[in-house]
């Protein structure tokens, strides 16, 4: 039956002229009203029931009608109020009974719903419509039982489910829509919260929920100043919602840490923004975007103090929060070029240069594969023990130093094994220092070009030949045979 089927026209009881005839004019407006409901005209439909109502106000049958016009124009909290006014007037009159039961139901109140539809089975034990209402009445009230304990538990997710569920039977529920609007807040999904708390905010500008809701998804975008604003609003029309004053609290906080934090960096107080940008992360857990820009900063603070190791988890923990947060990829990739960590500092860029192709981020992966490629051959300026900056005197020290410790004949006496491991390390170092002290050779070295190409083939070389080169001068040492096999070094 549909929410607002309308009564037919009732024989006036016969009695004086004037009342008779009021009582025939009210029918007539009845009449109209109903022809006018019948067309689906709810605007002259309501019209015409009012105007029957003003001459006849203690008719319920005509404040059911006008109930259920206005549950058609959507109307709920009128229409609520007309078929109160009906069963007043008829406390046996069950179709003001079903309409209230409607209307309180469709506006979330489950529980007076069920009072209402109770009330229609004792008037009419067998009415399968108040048995159908009665059933979709206690269906919202267990998915609100379940949504309150879930909300609890913190699955947020299941909360919008519950909440859709219920909003099939109430979507006039204003609570069931806030609900369900923080809950999306919480779970990330800003601009859809937004949209709800935005259509209950344009019939009621006044809702302190729905103001909270829209402080709670640019806080949670990190739009936090504008966030307190909505906040400050919403305790301006209820002093004592606690959300509201909480998140407020909570984004004020935020804000002046963060700041704070910001400009012991910018002073160089790198130790101070390190313990602020921890405090900050402390101050709400389920603040995202704020917290993954938290986390980067502090990331950029340990890589100032050269905690490589911490940063790179600082930078981790905000990508986890944030997987589009470039800048934090940034941050990371360069600890990792930093740490020599080649293979994961390519993959940070690959990712970096996919999101936006830019000529930097090109760049920037292109110099990560060139030293993730130099990484991987041998790496000749360890092998001597000097730094890549070293001068041609550093390289020439390191050589002499690195090619009298791992000479054969020095380790003649040992075991086979460690005879044939230093002999493998003497002619590394003779193969690092073929190539370091080449300025041509150590040039296509270091920008990683291989170096077999233009005849360069860094194998062809002997190491005895390089170490008669490098101590065969008179003030170097010399290297002679005193006996098959016998080696002796000799001050020149």
């Amino acid at each position: 039956m549909a929410a607002g089927d309308c009564d037919v026209a009732m024989a006036a009881e016969p009695g004086a002229v004037s009342e008779a005839d009021t009582e025939r004019e009210a029918e007539l407006f009845k009449e109209q009203g109903n022809s006018f409901y019948a067309k689906k005209d709810y605007i002259e439909a309501y019209n015409y029931y009012t105007k029957a109502i003003d001459i006849c106000p203690k008719n319920a049958s005509y404040y059911g009608n006008r109930a259920a016009t206005l549950m058609m124009m959507g109307k709920l909290r009128e229409a609520l109020e007309d078929a109160q006014q009906a069963v007043r007037l008829d406390d046996t009159f069950v179709k003001g009974h079903l309409r209230e039961g409607k209307c309180h139901l469709s506006l979330g109140n489950a529980m007076a719903a069920g009072r209402c539809f109770q009330k229609v089975l004792e008037l009419e034990c067998d009415s399968s419509q108040a048995v159908t209402e009665l059933k979709s009445a206690e269906a919202v009230l267990e998915y609100e039982r379940i949504a309150e304990i879930d909300f609890e538990k913190g699955d947020f997710r299941k909360v919008v489910y519950c909440m859709d569920r219920a909003l099939e039977f109430a979507p006039g529920c204003h609570r069931f829509k806030i609900l369900k609007a923080e809950c999306l807040a919480l779970l990330g999904r800003y601009p859809d919260a937004q949209s709800v708390a935005s259509d209950i905010l344009r019939m009621d500008s006044t809702n302190a929920d729905a103001l909270y809701v829209r402080g709670l998804c640019l806080y949670y975008e990190d739009c936090i100043e504008k966030a307190v604003q909505f906040f400050v609003q919403a305790l301006k029309m209820a002093p004592d919602h606690e959300k509201a004053r909480l998140a407020c609290r909570n984004a004020k906080a935020l804000r002046a840490k963060k700041e704070e934090g910001n400009r012991a960096f910018k002073d160089g107080s790198f130790d101070k923004a390190f313990e602020l940008y921890t405090e900050a992360l402390k101050i709400d857990p389920n603040n995202i975007k704020t917290n993954a820009k938290l986390y980067c900063n502090r990331g950029t603070v340990g890589s100032k103090l050269n905690k490589m190791q911490q940063a790179i988890e600082d930078c981790t923990n905000a990508i986890k929060l944030d997987d589009t947060y470039i800048k934090a990829y940034m941050r990371r990739a360069q600890c990792y070029m930093d740490t020599e960590q080649y293979e994961e500092a390519v993959r940070d860029y690959e990712k970096i240069y996919q999101t936006e192709k830019t000529k930097e981020h090109k760049q920037l992966l292109k110099n990560a594969q060139l030293e993730l490629k130099k990484s991987k051959r041998k790496d000749y300026y360890k092998i001597l023990g000097v730094d890549k900056t070293a001068s041609e005197d550093e390289i020439k020290k390191a050589y002499r130093k690195r090619a009298l410790m791992h000479h054969p004949d020095r380790h003649s006496s040992a075991s086979p094994e460690v005879q044939k491991e230093e002999e493998k390390k003497f002619k590394e170092v003779g193969e690092a220092f073929s190539i370091l002290s080449d300025q041509k050779k150590k040039a296509r070295y270091d920008t990683g070009q291989d170096l077999d190409d233009d005849g360069m083939n860094s194998g062809d070389f002997d190491a005895n030949n390089i170490f008669k080169a490098f101590f065969g001068s008179p003030s170097g040492f010399s290297f002679e045979a005193s006996g098959p096999g016998n080696f002796f070094f000799q001050f020149g």
